[in-house]
């Protein structure tokens, strides 16, 4: 009988010990159960708190997409300009460029090598035509004669950053805003390899002595030249690439035809 007893209590206090000296274990060697969540948990808190100490840098992967916008919002609107006031304006008249361009659309081997000026300074018609062609509307494959003023100040980005091939990020455009200069054949978005846009920006705003609009668009990294009538106009647009505003879509009804060889 005190036999049994004993083994009773012993029994009873082994069972109170155990999970105590497992325990103990686990907080030594840190591989209890429940670490590798914990760990996870903790690296996410540490990522945050990294990430919202950092203004320029990406908020945390659990931010929603709002939340994120808004915290651009804080920093910068999307967009946002200014008209340049005259005495910002060039005051002497621009000379001539070589009138030499080589446009270029990526990705489609689209390209042409022109000058736009015949031997006698006026304007080389077929040259036009040919520049032209590579502005069309990617969207549609129609055309506009482009502005011949456009093509000169464009000449003249061209001979400044050492005749590199300038990239058409869009030029003429067969959309549904008809008021936008890119449907008058009066804008182009362009891009240099190797050239930062706000380069360009700067160089471009040297030659504008008025009637000029300037865009850079920091996201997409492009910078946009139209000829307008004055004031001239600069502005900056953070919109995300590849913009599909109903605005820019063909006009409602157009259909595309099959392209003939």
């Amino acid at each position: 009988m005190l036999r049994s007893c004993f083994f009773g209590v012993a029994l009873a206090l082994a069972v109170v010990a155990g999970p105590r000296i497992a325990n103990a274990q686990s907080d030594e060697t840190g591989t209890s159960g429940t670490d590798t969540d914990d760990g996870a948990s903790a690296a996410a808190t540490a990522d945050s708190t990294a990430a919202d100490s950092t203004a320029d840098e990406a908020p945390a992967p659990r931010k929603s997409h709002a939340h994120r916008h808004a915290k651009r919002s804080r920093r910068h609107p999307l967009v946002s300009g200014h008209v340049v006031p005259e005495d910002q304006l060039r005051q002497d008249a621009l000379p001539h460029p070589s009138g030499n361009l080589h446009l270029i659309f990526p990705g489609v081997k689209d390209e042409v090598e022109v000058n736009i000026y015949n031997t006698d300074g006026s304007y080389n018609l077929d040259a036009l035509a040919q520049a032209s062609h590579v502005l069309r509307c990617r969207r549609t494959d129609t055309e506009k004669p482009i502005d011949p003023q456009l093509l000169m100040l464009l000449s003249h980005v061209y001979d400044h950053f050492g005749s590199k091939p300038i990239e058409i990020v869009s030029g003429y455009r067969n959309q549904r805003k008809q008021t936008s200069n890119h449907f008058k054949g009066t804008a182009s978005d362009i891009r240099i390899n190797g050239v930062p846009s706000k380069k360009i920006l700067e160089f471009a705003a040297t030659l504008d002595g008025g009637g000029m609009g300037l865009g850079i668009y920091p996201r997409s990294q492009f910078v946009h030249i139209d000829v307008r009538p004055p004031p001239s106009y600069r502005w900056i647009d953070y919109s995300p690439p590849n913009s599909n505003a109903s605005e820019k879509r063909p006009p409602k009804g157009w259909r595309r035809h099959k392209l003939q060889s």
